[in-house]
C-alpha cells in the first residue's frame, strides 16, 4: 500500500511539507533573535510581546512600560523592563457583586455607608493553565477548548501569544482531574449503547454532561 495515489502527489506533498518547514523557521526566527538581545526597539518589542507597535505606544504613554528616547526618531525598551512589567501587574479580574436596589427615602443618616457597599466590588487574583496544559490534563481538543472558554466565559489572558486560562474555571467546567492509568475497565460506545439500549449520540451526551473519563 502507498500513501499516495501517484508520484505527482508524493511530490507535491514533499514540497508542501519542506513549505511548512521554511514558514515555521521564518515565523520563529525573529522570536529566537530577540531573546538575544537587551534593549528593543517598539516594533521587536511588539513581536516579543505579540501585539501591535501601537499597543506597545500606548504601554508606554501610559507609564506602564518605561522606555528611552535616543533620538526623534529612535526609541528602545529594556527587555528585563518588559519581564518586570508582568511581575508587577499580576491579571486581576474584577467580579462585582450584586447591588442592592437604592432607597427612596430623603433619610441620610447613613448615606456614605450605603454607598460603600452599592459600590462593592470583589477583587481576585486568579490561577492560570496554559492551553497547552488544558488540554494534556482534560484530553481535549483546541477547537473545544475554544468553544467552552467561550461558552462558559472562562477568564483568560494572552501573554506573548499564548492564551492562559483561569484554572478555578477551567476545573469547575472541565471537572477534576483523574487518572486515566488507573482505570482498567473500559467500554467501547457501541458497548454501553447496546448494553443500554441508546444510540451512540446518545452515550456521547450522556458521557459530555457527566464528564465521564473517555480515551481515544
Amino acid at each position: 500500500m502507498q500513501k499516495y495515489c501517484s508520484e505527482e502527489c508524493a511530490e507535491q506533498a514533499k514540497e508542501n511539507k519542506k513549505k511548512r518547514q521554511r514558514d515555521f523557521l521564518r515565523a520563529v526566527e525573529p522570536v529566537m533573535e530577540l531573546q538575544q538581545q537587551e534593549y528593543l526597539t517598539f516594533s521587536k518589542a511588539a513581536i516579543l510581546l505579540g501585539c501591535t507597535r501601537q499597543y506597545v505606544y500606548k504601554l508606554v504613554e501610559q507609564g506602564k512600560l518605561p522606555a528611552s528616547r535616543l533620538s526623534s526618531r529612535m526609541a528602545l525598551v529594556r527587555k528585563s523592563d518588559i519581564e518586570n512589567m508582568f511581575e508587577a501587574n499580576p491579571y486581576n479580574r474584577v467580579l462585582p457583586c450584586t447591588k442592592p436596589k437604592k432607597s427612596v427615602s430623603k433619610k441620610i443618616k447613613n448615606s456614605a455607608k450605603d454607598k460603600a457597599k452599592e459600590e462593592r466590588a470583589t477583587d481576585e487574583v486568579l490561577e492560570y493553565y496554559s492551553g497547552e496544559e488544558v488540554k494534556q490534563i482534560y484530553k481535549v481538543k483546541q477547537s473545544w477548548l475554544y468553544a467552552s472558554a467561550k461558552r462558559h466565559q472562562i477568564p483568560m489572558c494572552r501573554i506573548a501569544g499564548r492564551n492562559y486560562y483561569s484554572k478555578k474555571h477551567i476545573d469547575a467546567v472541565f471537572g477534576t482531574t483523574i487518572d486515566l492509568d488507573a482505570i482498567v475497565d473500559w467500554l467501547s460506545p457501541q458497548e454501553v449503547a447496546d448494553r443500554y439500549g441508546i444510540n451512540l449520540t446518545a452515550v456521547r451526551s450522556y458521557a459530555h454532561r457527566h464528564k465521564i473519563p473517555s480515551k481515544p
